[in-house]
């Protein structure tokens, strides 16, 4: 029945303003502003941030970066501003998780509270 729908992700913020600037400027995303809500277009996808005035930050990663290079990725992040998260003592010095069952990933927080990740596989 939604095969063939047209899917896309969406997370609140209680900044519009501040949002657009972040993954604009410090992610470098294109970002798209339509009827009060953003449009951040990346890998061919777009992903909605809708304004919410009493937006509680989701208490899971909203979104996911799949990068060839994590460190690189990183950081040219860190450069920009970006404090990359620690959940534990496992973290590297550049705040990456490396781990034999998983994924390297690297977490970090949005103007709103949002956890985003940086991943590569």
């Amino acid at each position: 029945m939604l095969q063939d729908a047209k899917a896309f992700s969406s997370f609140s913020a209680n900044d519009i303003g501040a949002a657009k600037e972040f993954y604009a400027g410090k992610l470098g995303l294109e970002v798209t502003e339509r009827n009060g809500m953003l449009g951040l277009h990346t890998g061919g996808s777009e992903v909605m941030v809708y304004p919410k005035d009493n937006h509680v930050p989701a208490e899971h990663t909203v979104l996911n970066f799949q990068v060839d290079d994590i460190d690189k990725t990183v950081t040219e992040l860190t450069e920009r501003g970006i404090t990359f998260e620690r959940y534990g003592d496992k973290h590297d010095d550049l705040g990456i998780l490396r781990e034999s069952e998983g994924p390297a990933i690297a977490w970090f927080k949005d103007p709103a509270g949002n956890t985003l990740a940086i991943i590569q596989e």
